[in-house]
């Protein structure tokens, strides 16, 4: 494949021309295509009419194609694809559906986000099940998770949850060893795809996690609002619908319903946003444009290394990472002993229109880089970084001889 000229591709992207962005694991910028996409989308639909059978046949096209796209690049069938808003979602869908019972024991790592604790804690509230942590955390640059997994499981575990890809510290779990060792537990594996999503080269039928929950606003860059959920054909049965509407049902001639629908539509409700759909499946193509997942995912790294090795050279800032990361977020520390240093550093770096975020466990500064960032523009944020850095010391010196 050839692969346009990136400086070429960038200019798809709008939000890429007036900034430097670091904040892809929060929310991709979209390319412009995708978003003449949702804005053609709705002028059609009004132009059929919103309600009536032509809209309906053209709707429905258009959800059988953003499964296809979806399905392509994670390397599944359509059938396994359920259309969500949005992670959480996902995760709320597999997580309520199962049947649990009182004694019945889940297991997440000490990475997950705070949305899926919580769910998993009210699952615990009402339903007498306990819920516990394994430290995979501890296993960044040392270690092996899958056999602390192992660890941690016990006969009773019904559900173990984690991320492929750590939100706070970018680490990327061998998921492949992990759900085997659940296997073998007869415990079913839930995956937070936040962050592997469109980052990752993914084959979900080779990796076989039951339920795999993901996002197309964030390394996907597609409109927020349009989200799914892989769920593997030998897990689907013992699956209920957690939210229940017309499109997960099959009726009879009387408009009663008679059984669920035979693949991930049952897990889907009624009336959505159908627009995001077709700016989502532009915006996979626009990747598709320069070059196929692993490509991209082999110039994230690149420029992940780049960047990391550029931070360990700073006199004043500490990777998490010991070793160069096999994601595109790399999350550092500052070593300043200034209370707020980290919150400081990125204000002074957005007032510079440089985009980064903090991250409150561990304490830490998170930068995540795409195929789209340019080294040009990770040379700015380290240059910016000690200049934020000599600002400060200057500022302790003064106050230093103030007190004196």
């Amino acid at each position: 494949m050839i692969k346009t000229n990136l400086h070429h591709h960038r200019e798809q992207f709008p939000a890429l021309a007036n900034k430097t962005y670091f904040n892809y694991g929060g929310q991709g910028p979209m390319p412009q295509q995708a978003m003449d996409a949702v804005t053609q989308a709705e002028a059609h639909i009004q132009h059929l009419g919103p309600f009536g059978n032509e809209a309906y046949a053209w709707l429905t096209q258009q959800k059988q194609a953003i499964k296809e796209a979806i399905a392509s690049e994670f390397h599944v069938s359509s059938s396994t694809i359920t259309l969500t808003e949005d992670v959480t979602v996902g995760c709320n869908i597999a997580m309520w559906g199962i049947d649990w019972r009182a004694g019945d024991h889940i297991l997440l790592s000490d990475c997950e986000h705070p949305g899926v604790i919580a769910t998993a804690q009210e699952i615990g509230r009402r339903y007498a099940v306990e819920v516990t942590t394994c430290p995979l955390m501890a296993t960044l640059n040392e270690g092996d998770p899958a056999k602390v997994v192992a660890q941690h499981l016990r006969p009773n575990t019904r559900l173990v949850i984690l991320s492929h890809v750590f939100w706070n510290t970018g680490q990327v779990l061998p998921l492949d060893k992990i759900v085997e060792v659940c296997r073998r537990n007869n415990s079913l594996v839930l995956v937070d795809a936040a962050q592997s999503a469109g980052l990752l080269p993914l084959n979900l039928s080779e990796l076989q996690a039951d339920f795999y929950a993901f996002t197309g606003h964030k390394w996907l860059c597609g409109p927020a609002g349009i989200g799914g959920l892989y769920v593997r054909s030998e897990a689907r049965e013992s699956l209920q619908p957690t939210f229940i509407g017309l499109r997960g049902i099959v009726v009879d001639n009387r408009s009663q319903p008679v059984s669920w629908q035979p693949d991930g539509r049952r897990y889907e409700v009624s009336t959505s946003a159908y627009s995001l759909y077709v700016g989502f499946k532009e915006a996979i193509a626009v990747h598709r444009q320069w070059g196929t997942s692993q490509e991209r995912y082999e110039q994230i790294c690149s420029k992940s290394e780049y960047l990391w090795r550029k931070l360990a050279a700073l006199p004043n800032v500490k990777c998490l990472r010991t070793s160069p990361p096999e994601s595109g977020l790399v999350s550092f520390q500052l070593t300043e002993s200034q209370p707020q240093a980290s919150f400081n550093l990125v204000q002074f770096l957005e007032s510079q229109k440089i985009f980064t975020r903090t991250i409150a466990d561990p304490d830490c500064i998170r930068a995540t880089v795409h195929y789209l960032t340019l080294e040009s523009e990770i040379d700015q944020l380290i240059e910016e970084i000690q200049k934020f850095s000599r600002t400060y010391a200057s500022q302790n010196r003064h106050c230093d001889r103030n007190e004196v």
